[in-house]
């Protein structure tokens, strides 16, 4: 009985994790403040099959501009607009596939509460993953979601400061 209930309390502890193993480039941060300048850190714990990646893209969804990224030795950086979407790229490193690492970007957040979800693209070696998915009404898991922040209401009465 007791090897059953070790069994199934592994088994059980397994699939609690599986949704976030399954998420390969995440976001540290879970919620910010409406109209806040807030920190966003992009993690990427692994490679494309098996190669190093070489090259992260996050496209900035409506709602969250003015964005500085932070500087990471061995990459590039670039900041500009694809069709009218902001993007900032990392290029160089290698990372390799063994380890993980953090891109992080300021970035002033919308007034309006709700999700922004931030689509990134990551380069390998020879391959790119595209982690853009946004779920819908439909249940459905994703395979490749797209890191999410919750923008929550500001208290009553605070005043944002300019940066």
């Amino acid at each position: 009985m007791k090897t059953t209930s070790t069994m199934l309390a592994l088994a059980f502890s397994a699939a609690m994790l599986a949704p976030a193993a399954q998420a390969h480039v995440t976001l540290e941060q879970t919620t910010g403040v409406a109209g806040s300048f807030q920190k966003l850190t992009f993690r990427v714990g692994h490679g494309c099959d098996g190669t190093a990646t070489k090259g992260l893209t996050v496209s900035l969804p409506e709602g969250a501009t003015n964005a500085k990224p932070m500087p990471k030795a061995g990459w590039k950086i670039n900041v500009g607009t694809n069709g009218g979407v902001q993007e900032i790229s990392w290029k160089g490193g290698p990372l390799p596939d063994a380890y993980f690492d953090e891109f992080v970007v300021q970035v002033k957040l919308t007034a309006q509460p709700g999700k922004l979800y931030f689509r990134i693209v990551q380069q390998c070696d020879k391959v790119s993953v595209a982690w853009d998915e946004i779920p819908g009404d439909s249940g459905v898991k994703l395979k490749a979601p797209a890191p999410v922040l919750e923008v929550l209401p500001a208290p009553a009465g605070t005043a944002q400061h300019q940066h």
